[in-house]
């Protein structure tokens, strides 16, 4: 099987300018494309991990990714899919986030001399004149189609700002200014950025035509988003993003994540996140019952390989199974059993079930440790004092939670 024939077995694909074109290049490794990542924080998170998959899969194939980090378009913040405003950051702080990602991208692509590379659209994008740039690539917008985009659809909502405006322009630019220097010839994305991707090949089209009166082919395509079965984008908690550097998500915290995801998911992940042989995946189409949580720990085993690497996915697999599945230390982890008086109204809070399984004295200690981030429930931090649960949410393996790092009990029903 090709490589853009295995994206699309994956379920990777959503959307595409010319599939024949895109394909022949791709499966060729033709293909120099890049893929764009606004520094909004100092490490990336399960929300960028995709992309940085697909460029791994991508350069497999022979194909060279470009990195591109949105030093100048951070400073403006992407409104897609907001419906508010993006807090503004100062250049010291994009900076420091630009040079936190290369190091975490280096797990996934390989950088060098011909090989991927990563630019900076700062370098372009905050000296500009402004005249000078309105006049060149202005005329090329539409306002009425722009206003039409989905990118800005849930921000047309509660306002759109002028600011936000010119994100699709500039991302755009981006698209011409590596098109023109690099030979950038495609652009992959997240499907809602498929507006912004769009605008930029017609923007390539245009100033070609007027500039040099020659013919310019740029193509793009959009990687399908990851949702859950709801249709809830993967990779939050209620304690927010589940991050790829190791001292915000720990190696266990991020694979308790994978382990945990719903059994709907399993086989969706591990089509599109892993690189597990498409044909032994698609054996597990048969899978059922407790076979799935098998097939919930090859995922988390996997993933937590790709991002911290083998050492750390063996101890994390070892952690887990020692706590849950038996192991030689689980007689070691205290349990408490929820009783029917613990629940109220059919629900317990978070700070009922600190207070309950003996990890804190009383609520208002509870309260002081899930707002300062030292709760966690199966190794995802709990920040929210109103998180509820339902008998059924303890029940079969229960739930590990962990008041800081050494207070743990295994809270079952």
């Amino acid at each position: 099987m090709q490589c853009y024939e295995e994206l699309k077995a994956r379920g990777l694909i959503a959307q595409v300018t010319n599939e024949e074109e895109v394909s022949k290049m791709v499966n060729a490794g033709k293909a120099v494309f890049y893929i764009g990542f606004d520094p909004t924080a100092d490490s990336l998170h399960v929300g960028h991990f995709m992309a940085l998959c697909l460029m791994k899969r991508l350069q497999m194939a022979g194909n060279r990714p470009f990195a591109l980090v949105g030093g100048g378009t951070g400073m403006i913040g992407d409104p897609s899919g907001r419906s508010d405003m993006r807090k503004m950051m100062t250049v010291e702080m994009i900076d420091h986030n630009c040079e936190c990602f290369k190091k975490q991208m280096s797990r996934f692509i390989e950088f060098g001399e011909g090989k991927a590379m990563m630019v900076n659209n700062a370098d372009w994008l905050r000296n500009l004149n402004y005249m000078e740039f309105i006049r060149s690539v202005g005329p090329h917008f539409s306002v009425n189609n722009m206003l039409r985009a989905e990118c800005y659809k849930q921000r047309m909502e509660k306002g759109l700002s002028f600011l936000e405006f010119n994100y699709m322009i500039l991302q755009a630019y981006d698209f011409y200014m590596l098109y023109k220097t690099y030979g950038v010839n495609m652009q992959f994305g997240g499907d809602d950025q498929w507006s912004n991707m769009l605008a930029g090949t017609e923007l390539i089209r245009r100033k070609y035509a007027l500039d040099e009166g020659i013919q310019a082919d740029a193509h793009a395509m959009t990687i399908t988003l990851l949702l859950n079965s709801e249709g809830k984008k993967m990779g939050k908690t209620v304690g927010g993003a589940v991050w790829l550097d190791p001292d915000k998500t720990s190696p266990f915290d991020f694979y308790q994540y994978w382990r945990n995801v719903g059994d709907a998911d399993v086989l969706k992940c591990l089509r599109m996140l892993t690189f597990l042989p498409i044909e032994q995946i698609d054996e597990m189409d048969k899978w059922e019952g407790s076979q799935l949580n098998t097939a919930k720990e090859i995922l988390a085993y996997e993933l937590t390989s790709l991002v911290h690497g083998e050492e750390e996915a063996k101890k994390a697999e070892a952690g887990a199974k020692a706590l849950f599945g038996g192991g030689a230390d689980s007689a070691n982890v205290p349990t408490y059993t929820l009783k029917d008086e613990d629940f109220k109204d059919g629900s317990i809070d978070i700070m009922g079930v600190l207070v309950a399984a003996g990890l804190c004295q009383t609520r208002s200690e509870a309260r002081r440790n899930v707002q300062q981030g030292g709760v966690s429930v199966d190794g995802t931090v709990v920040k929210d004092i109103a998180a509820s649960y339902k008998p059924e949410d303890f029940e079969g393996e229960g739930r590990l939670v962990k008041r800081g790092k050494k207070n743990f009990v295994k809270v079952v029903r």
